[in-house]
């Protein structure tokens, strides 16, 4: 993302949601003239992934339309460098397996307005703003959407990147087990764990990413005013 991708108007406090962050940014629900931008700034994030499996300039336009106290851009003065993304979803535990296709295909027409889980599809921040605490400002805010809305949780395809190291000789159900006991840590599933989050499963071929084989899983919290 270059230097000059700004919001509209920085002046502008209408949509704020989080002012003056531990992270030095400003919280907004998005809105749709930031599609673009917003699109740049994923693919910037996720430079190793297939755009095809990213969120496209009219989906988060329609997610702006849609649900916009769910989605957020987080800025540094009139810069977009950070943005929590998700959808209402129903889900059945009981057939919890999918793949992120399922939900991402299309994600103004997967949301579901009166869906009692919140489906977190993204969180991302650009490279050079990663270690300010930022992803736990971005699920505290998810949180706080469950709250207000009276929303059963937060449900998730968690990213499991240090299976990477491990794939050759531990299977991947074996590798998570093993993070939630603490016996190893993952840069992504041990933060969420520390947010609350539980493991409900694993996600076989969730995502395209042969450096984990394709592996994810799934997390919940549980929203705990339910």
């Amino acid at each position: 993302m270059s230097g000059d991708d700004t919001g509209d108007d920085p002046t502008d406090d209408s949509g704020i949601v989080l002012a003056e962050a531990r992270s030095g940014l400003t919280y907004r629900r998005i809105r749709e003239e930031w599609a673009d931008r917003l699109e740049a700034l994923e693919r910037d994030v996720f430079v190793d992934t297939d755009p095809g499996h990213l969120c496209r300039a009219d989906e988060f336009a329609a997610l702006a339309r849609l649900f916009p106290e769910g989605n957020f851009a987080g800025f540094d003065g009139d810069r977009i460098v950070a943005l929590g993304i998700g959808i209402r979803r129903r889900f059945d535990f009981d057939d919890p397996v999918h793949r992120q296709s399922d939900v991402a295909a299309d994600l103004g027409a997967a949301h579901a307005p009166d869906g009692p889980w919140y489906y977190g599809t993204t969180i991302g921040v650009l490279p050079t703003y990663r270690g300010r605490g930022i992803g736990d400002e971005l699920y505290q805010l998810r949180k706080g959407v469950c709250r207000d809305l009276g929303l059963e949780g937060i449900v998730a395809g968690g990213m499991i990147p240090g299976y990477a190291g491990h794939r050759h000789t531990l299977s991947a159900p074996d590798y998570i087990e093993a993070v939630v006991r603490g016996e190893l840590s993952d840069p992504t599933l041990t933060f969420q764990l520390n947010q609350g989050f539980e493991v409900v499963c694993p996600l076989p071929d969730y995502l395209h990413n042969p450096e984990v084989d394709n592996w994810a899983v799934l997390i919940r919290w549980r929203n705990p005013d339910r």
